[in-house]
């Protein structure tokens, strides 16, 4: 059986007094997360905008990431599957996949 599915995820910036401010929302069409993130800029570094927006964005995606493996981590145990010990590499994946 083919499954497809079409998840949106939009990103939102905002920059103010040097800090730049991200929030990453995912709609999956039965839920919706959000992620957020941030970054400043050294007052003693060039001020580069680009890399303040890639950082910010860069954190919100990472939480959002977090988010969404938690909640498989929950439908998992609720399903009697258990979860992926927390120890297995760097936590996204599978633990055989890790060298």
């Amino acid at each position: 059986m083919t499954r497809h599915l079409e998840w949106t995820v939009g990103l939102e910036l905002t920059e103010e007094d040097g800090r730049t401010k991200a929030e990453a929302r995912l709609d999956t069409g039965t839920a919706r997360l959000t992620g957020r993130g941030s970054a400043r800029c050294n007052p003693s570094d060039v001020d580069v905008p680009a890399i303040g927006d890639e950082l910010a964005a860069g954190r919100a995606m990472k939480d959002l990431a977090g988010k969404l493996i938690r909640e498989a981590d929950r439908d998992m145990e609720a399903v009697g599957a258990g979860t992926v010990p927390q120890h297995t590499g760097p936590g996204y994946g599978w633990p055989e996949a890790v060298s």
